[in-house]
C-alpha cells in the first residue's frame, strides 16, 4: 500500500514542490498526481530517484512504498 501523505511530507520537508519533483523524475505533474493517487504505479527507477533525491532511509521507503 502506498502512504500518499507520507511523500508529500517528505516533499515538504526538502522544501521542493511537486514540479520539482516531476521534472528529477522527467514526467508531467499530471502524471506524478495520477501515481500519488494510486492510479498508476510508480516504477522502480522512479522509487530509486525519489530515494536519492528525497534521502529516504530504507525504513522510510519501507514505509511510503512497501507498507
Amino acid at each position: 500500500m502506498f502512504r500518499k501523505n507520507k511523500l508529500i511530507a517528505k516533499i515538504v520537508e526538502n522544501e521542493l514542490s511537486m514540479q520539482d519533483v516531476a521534472d528529477k523524475l522527467g514526467i508531467d505533474k499530471s502524471t506524478l498526481y495520477r501515481k500519488m493517487n494510486s492510479k498508476s504505479d510508480f516504477t522502480r527507477e522512479e522509487i530509486a530517484v525519489l530515494r536519492d533525491y528525497l534521502h529516504f532511509t530504507l525504513e522510510e521507503m519501507n514505509d511510503i512504498f512497501f507498507a
